[in-house]
């Protein structure tokens, strides 16, 4: 006999002289019930995933005798792409020797006008740290002067406050 949640909600029990309490035992098989749907509930959803994996199984296991038929084909297509391949690549490898030599020429060409203009440019900036100094002492001169000029117009204001202090005294 199978047992439903339904059913053991629904179960009743006799009533006896000092039986068990009614509410605890209604309280045991309402819990009892959930428990028993729930574990029907997981045991179906496990049904359904065993079913799917089985199904899978069954794809793999095809899909396994087709790929080891594939690689025999495989295997023997690859032994004749290989000698094919092999003598593209020596002709290949003999193509970009050649172009690496050329690729090394232009690049020597290069390095030298890089160089130039390396020596040129190294030059330009001595020039222009140069010129920079130069700027330089030419504002220090001017301030050197200005400073100059700002000290004799203090002294001459300080002589003549010195003069006027005098005279008033």
């Amino acid at each position: 006999m199978k047992i439903t949640p339904i059913d053991i909600q629904q179960m009743v029990f006799q009533v006896k002289f000092r039986g068990y309490d009614k509410d605890e035992v209604n309280r045991f098989l309402e819990e009892l019930a959930l428990t028993f749907e729930n574990l029907n509930r997981d045991n179906a959803s496990l049904r359904e995933k065993m079913a799917v994996t089985e199904q899978q199984l069954a794809d793999l296991k095809r899909t396994e005798t087709t790929l080891s038929n594939t690689l025999v084909s495989a295997q023997s297509l690859a032994e004749d792409v290989k000698r094919s391949a092999q003598r593209e690549a020596d002709l290949i490898i003999k193509e970009a020797e050649l172009k690496a030599s050329e690729i090394l020429r232009q690049a020597r060409v290069e390095l030298t006008g890089m160089q130039r203009d390396l020596s040129d440019l190294q030059k330009q900036r001595l020039m222009m740290v140069e010129r920079f100094r130069s700027t330089l002492r030419s504002f220090e001169r001017m301030l050197e002067v200005e400073e100059s000029e700002v000290f004799h117009a203090e002294s001459a204001a300080d002589d003549k406050l010195a003069g006027e202090s005098s005279s008033a005294r």
